[in-house]
């Protein structure tokens, strides 16, 4: 055998897998998160971050690459947030990111697996800016991500873009790394004390609470039911995005996508439920 050949036997290739960071503490992403109708484990991981790990996926049955998926997921989260969602995701041939904050069209990067960068240089300055990290010291970081470097694989460069973020208090939780099996991943966030399952109960006791907690707490204080005319106008603008994207979703069968518009919906019409059911002087 060949050592070209040795050397491609005793790879490994990535195993598909993916990472929600949100930029916002738990209790203001979970409500959110069940939005989604995914399984999912959410934790803590760092100072103002949060991390969803997907309990599965369409990418693992094959129905959709992984990369679409997160990127209608992290869509979905973020419209309307004051907090960005960052995915990270990889698979056999590639791996990368997609930054979605609010109505602004997502930035992401790309590498192959051997590390080549495919992306665009300008993605890491927008990626920079729409997060505040620091435009010399921070872009410097990045720019060199975006550089040929043989001895970075596409693992190493999604771990130095993590790098980058423990300086804006990102801290993700030890054997979250890019590049592990979506398994590995579940049995990390599973054994923390503070993990917390998101489900989709699917039942309108699910939407009651949703708008309890909402009105008592203020735990999440920029969604549709915040109470003013801004809070309405945002919940009519998520419904009028919301159809379009489910449209699109299900024409092209796309999950994510399916995922996002669905969300924007359901988030939409719970805004003006709340806005109806409850009358302003």
């Amino acid at each position: 055998m060949s050592t070209e050949a040795s050397s491609r036997a005793g790879r490994t290739d990535p195993a598909p897998g993916a990472l929600l960071l949100c930029r916002a503490e738990p209790d203001s992403v979970a409500p959110v998160a069940r939005l989604l109708r995914e399984r999912m484990l959410l934790t803590c991981a760092g100072q103002g971050w949060s991390v969803l790990v997907p309990e599965g996926g369409p990418w693992l049955r094959g129905e959709e690459p992984v990369d679409r998926v997160m990127t209608g997921w992290a869509t979905a989260l973020a419209v309307g947030a004051p907090w960005a969602v960052l995915a990270l995701w990889w698979d056999a041939e590639r791996g990368g990111y997609t930054l979605a904050s609010g109505f602004r069209r997502p930035v992401g990067y790309i590498w192959l697996t051997n590390g080549t960068p495919v992306g665009e240089d300008e993605a890491m300055r927008t990626f920079a800016a729409r997060l505040g990290l620091d435009p010399v010291l921070d872009v410097q970081s990045l720019d060199r991500l975006a550089q040929p470097d043989p001895a970075s694989d596409a693992r190493a460069r999604l771990r130095g873009l993590l790098a980058v973020l423990t300086r804006v208090g990102l801290s993700l939780p030890a054997g979250l790394a890019p590049g592990e099996s979506a398994d590995r991943l579940r049995e990390v966030v599973r054994d923390r004390p503070d993990a917390v399952p998101i489900e989709w109960e699917n039942r309108r006791e699910t939407v009651r609470d949703e708008l309890q907690v909402a009105a008592g707490r203020r735990l999440t204080p920029w969604l549709p039911w915040s109470g003013d005319p801004k809070a309405r106008a945002l919940a009519l603008a998520q419904l009028a995005a919301g159809l379009p994207l489910a449209a699109w979703g299900l024409r092209h069968r796309s999950g994510g996508w399916l995922a996002a518009g669905t969300l924007l919906l359901a988030h939409g019409a719970l805004g003006v439920l709340y806005d109806l059911s409850h009358p302003r002087d």
